[in-house]
């Protein structure tokens, strides 16, 4: 993936995890290590969202690890602000 899919799939991926948050009044920071934990629902209609939630806080998770490394690769080569946004504006070209 590029940068810039990264960058849009962690947008889309968090525009998800907020509906979740607003609908269970609670972080998914906050729920996914509960729920990893082996916390069950107090509501069994809440199952398919818990389950789904936190595949999407994963997924979330994996992509900020890969947008991280992208970042950390493209700095050996602009190690200022200024030049990751000139790559990133190149990449947009592409």
């Amino acid at each position: 993936m590029t940068l810039r899919e990264i960058l849009a799939d962690i947008h889309a991926l968090e525009e998800e995890l907020l509906g979740f948050e607003r609908k269970y009044g609670l972080r998914s920071e906050t729920f996914y290590p509960a729920y990893v934990s082996g916390e069950e629902p107090e509501d069994d209609s809440w199952i398919l969202d818990f389950g789904e939630w936190a595949s999407v806080y994963r997924t979330w998770l994996a992509r900020q690890a890969e947008y991280r490394n992208e970042i950390q690769r493209l700095q050996s080569n602009a190690p200022s602000l200024a030049g990751l946004i000139q790559i990133a504006a190149c990449l947009r070209l592409r």
